[in-house]
């Protein structure tokens, strides 16, 4: 009964803010000869406004002993909205009493004031202490959508930190986070999480199929015990099988993605997280011209071999592809390549068998962007195949064999804005002779050192949780 009475406080709590911040209008506005009729009206609404704050602190008071909060937070809260109630009923008195000795522009403004704290200090229960952020308010981040950002390399990518983890932060910190914890469970801390809560357990190692939070988000929606509830933004199929699949791994907290059995079906869904749509960074880098789709027999066959194929951009049909599940590419391979001529503008073959020759076919991708050729056997032979792809920007040659003679056979490819060089026979004298040839690009030899500074510390803690 107290648990249901708690839960009319969402409803209640909003009543009294507009009535008092009405209130505090009308008074503001009555000493006016236009407005000298609103007068009457202000005892009435600041009363109103006063009897809906104290059903408001009533059922908060019950809201918050049936269900877990952050306890300085929500004391601070509590007393913040007794005490507004309170000067509510001060103000009114004081409005239909003059011989009450207190100050009502004092009154009238403490009110104003505790209104916006008690207000902050519930939206920070509900939204997180960090809501009002300038983070939050200028790139238009959320609970939601800020903590899930693309993964460069899957493989070695923490499982729990960098896939796990940003699910839960999105999809469960709300009602299980710092701030509030249903059913005593926090999901913040890896302890906590694996102690579970009230009811038990809710993770399994090894046993996902058994584990409280899987059954909780397999679930249908309407069902009273699925998690999260329906009005909250729910978890995608992909994502509950990367749970899944982290559960019955072990659920450990420390281990990376190629350290984890993986099998057909999560394959795409590890790859799908990398940071590969985003290549090319904006539309206005894409050719203008627009491009038919994609032949959907084409990217069957791509996807059959895992090669990965995605769209760069939304409202048109370009393309990139990425050989990081295949690293032997066949002639096959190149031919379904060569039918992506058109809508291809990214390409990565890094650490790929790719040859010389297979770099005649890569060459009739003219609307070609970015090539990523690093950790292959590519020579300067190979090179002077890429001579027709002139709407290149960036190429990625790191750990090749190429030289300086190889890539001055490229100096007729004026888009070119990145060459990356380290670790080839490109040598430092080099440089200035392909900064020459190529004035508009970035030439980047690597081998960076970074200076150790007088203030340069160090601190080592133990590690408690991830």
């Amino acid at each position: 009964m107290i648990e249901f009475l708690g839960h009319f406080h969402p409803l209640l709590v909003h009543l009294p803010i507009g009535i008092l911040l009405i209130g505090l209008l009308l008074q503001f506005l009555s000493p006016k000869k236009e407005y000298e009729a609103l007068k009457h009206a202000v005892p009435v609404v600041l009363l109103a406004g006063a009897v809906t704050g104290l059903f408001s602190c009533i059922t908060g008071y019950l809201l918050s002993i049936s269900d877990d909060y952050d306890k300085s937070l929500i004391t601070w809260h509590m007393w913040m909205g007794i005490v507004t109630t309170l000067v509510a009923f001060m103000l009114y008195v004081k409005e239909t009493n003059d011989f009450f000795k207190v100050n009502k522009t004092f009154l009238s403004v403490g009110l104003l004031v505790l209104i916006l704290i008690t207000g902050h200090l519930g939206g920070s229960l509900t939204h997180g202490s960090d809501y009002l952020s300038l983070k939050n308010i200028f790139n238009n981040d959320s609970v939601s959508t800020a903590a899930i950002r693309p993964i460069a390399n899957v493989q070695q990518a923490q499982v729990y930190t960098d896939i796990v983890k940003p699910i839960l932060q999105t999809k469960c910190y709300s009602c299980h986070g710092p701030n509030k914890q249903k059913g005593k469970l926090r999901m913040d801390d890896s302890l906590k999480l694996m102690k579970g809560g009230k009811d038990g357990i809710v993770i399994e190692p090894g046993n996902a199929d058994a584990s409280e939070i899987i059954k909780r988000l397999m679930l249908p929606v309407d069902n009273d015990d699925h998690m999260p509830p329906k009005e909250k933004p729910q978890p995608t199929e992909s994502q509950i099988a990367l749970i899944h699949w982290w559960i019955a791994n072990g659920a450990a907290f420390d281990k990376k993605v190629n350290q984890f059995s993986q099998d057909d079906k999560i394959k795409p869904m590890l790859t799908a997280l990398q940071n590969i749509s985003e290549e090319i960074k904006q539309a206005s880098d894409l050719p203008a011209t627009p491009v038919e789709p994609v032949d959907a027999n084409i990217i069957k066959q791509l996807k059959e071999k895992n090669i990965l194929v995605l769209p760069v951009a939304l409202n048109n049909n370009y393309v990139s592809a990425n050989f990081v599940n295949d690293t032997t590419v066949d002639n096959n391979d190149l031919q379904l390549i060569a039918q992506l001529s058109k809508q291809l503008v990214s390409l990565k073959l890094s650490s790929t068998n790719i040859t010389d020759d297979g770099l005649k076919t890569i060459a009739q991708c003219n609307n070609l962007i970015k090539l990523f050729l690093n950790d292959t056997h590519i020579t300067d032979e190979g090179l002077k195949n890429l001579i027709p792809l002139k709407n290149l920007r960036y190429l990625n040659l790191v750990n090749t064999k190429v030289s300086a003679n190889g890539i001055s056979q490229l100096k007729t490819l004026s888009k070119l804005q990145s060459i990356y060089l380290y670790q080839t026979r490109v040598t430092k004298q080099d440089r200035a002779m392909l900064q020459r040839l190529f004035p508009k690009a970035n030439i980047d030899s690597g081998g960076y050192i970074v200076p150790t500074l007088i203030t340069d510390t160090t601190t080592v803690k133990a590690k408690t949780e991830y």
